[in-house]
């Protein structure tokens, strides 16, 4: 028999591609639904985005390719749905793109450590190792040498068993009598700082537009997915570090508090928009469109994560 390939979600970027909008928009209004949708309907959407008709069909077909989307025909129309273990991976980003923000008050003063070695010739896999290992609150510190402040020695071995990656090593420690550089070092605090600030800068007017009502259904779809882009950087930008290792007036909490009100306080009218969209295309499936709050992707996200452990490792 021969074994099905998870899907490959398209890499995070900024200023967000075709291909992670799409997926975006179904992770949020599609996720754990079997139906397909029209091509056209998923067109449409996109154009709300500014994306063209070309451009869209090319994200479609991309994703189909990656394995994050299925098709299927009736006629001569096409139809898209979300791939087995799609929304499972897309709920488990979610849940850690979510969770990340509340306040991490415990540390037990033990640093996980993972010490790994890859060729010059496997840029592929070292990014998907860096970008795994920043999403666990990694930093690099020295050569082939990762430090973080949570206890995800687990994770970290999951995420290097999925990339096939054999040849690495991972303990938690102390810092022992520190002569010079400190693991704390791996991060510019200052830097991840200055983009919380930017980020209450930007958004701050959508909430107070959030507050006053003043907001139509098309541009809360517009703001509620780039709200959401946005502060799914973070995770890669900031380790998460317990507060007593920050600087004082640390802004992550604010920051957070905007992201989680104005993301949520969005979603029926941004639903409403998609619902819309979808209408003109399948009236039968606009009704099916949902949208979720943080507090559903924390639990659904929970779900996904233990539904894609290894077997044996489930209800330990």
């Amino acid at each position: 028999m021969t074994a099905v390939r998870p899907p490959h979600l398209p890499r995070s970027q900024a200023g967000s591609s075709s291909q992670h909008l799409l997926t975006t928009l179904l992770g949020d209004y599609w996720v754990l639904r079997t139906e397909h949708l029209p091509s056209a309907a998923l067109v449409a959407l996109l154009g709300e985005f500014d994306v063209g008709l070309t451009a869209a069909r090319a994200a479609l077909n991309r994703l189909a390719r990656r394995g994050v989307v299925v098709t299927s025909k009736t006629g001569r129309n096409s139809y898209y749905g979300l791939a087995p273990g799609a929304s499972d991976m897309l709920l488990a980003g979610g849940y850690r793109f979510v969770l990340f923000g509340q306040e991490n008050e415990s540390w037990d003063g033990r640093w996980t450590v993972v010490m790994f070695s890859l060729s010059e010739g496997e840029r592929d896999l070292r990014y998907s190792v860096y970008s795994r290992l920043r999403w666990l609150g990694f930093a690099p510190f020295y050569d082939g040498s990762w430090v973080s402040a949570r206890p995800v020695a687990e994770q970290a071995r999951q995420e290097f068993d999925e990339l096939g990656l054999r040849e690495v090593t991972i303990f938690r420690a102390t810092e022992h009598a520190p002569s010079g550089r400190s693991p704390i070092d791996a991060w510019d605090l200052d830097e991840i700082a200055s983009r919380y600030t930017e980020f209450l800068a930007t958004y701050e007017p959508l909430r107070a537009q959030v507050r006053d009502g003043d907001i139509g259904a098309s541009q809360a779809l517009l703001s509620r997915t780039r709200i959401m882009d946005s502060w799914r950087s973070f995770p890669g930008l900031d380790p998460d570090l317990p507060s007593n290792l920050l600087p004082a007036r640390w802004p992550r909490r604010e920051a957070y508090e905007l992201f989680v009100e104005v993301y949520n306080t969005l979603g029926p009218l941004a639903a409403m928009r998609v619902r819309q969209i979808v209408e003109r295309y399948s009236p039968e499936l606009a009704g099916l469109i949902k949208y979720g709050t943080t507090e559903d992707l924390l639990a659904l996200g929970r779900e996904a994560l233990e539904r894609r452990r290894p077997h044996h490792l489930r209800y330990a």
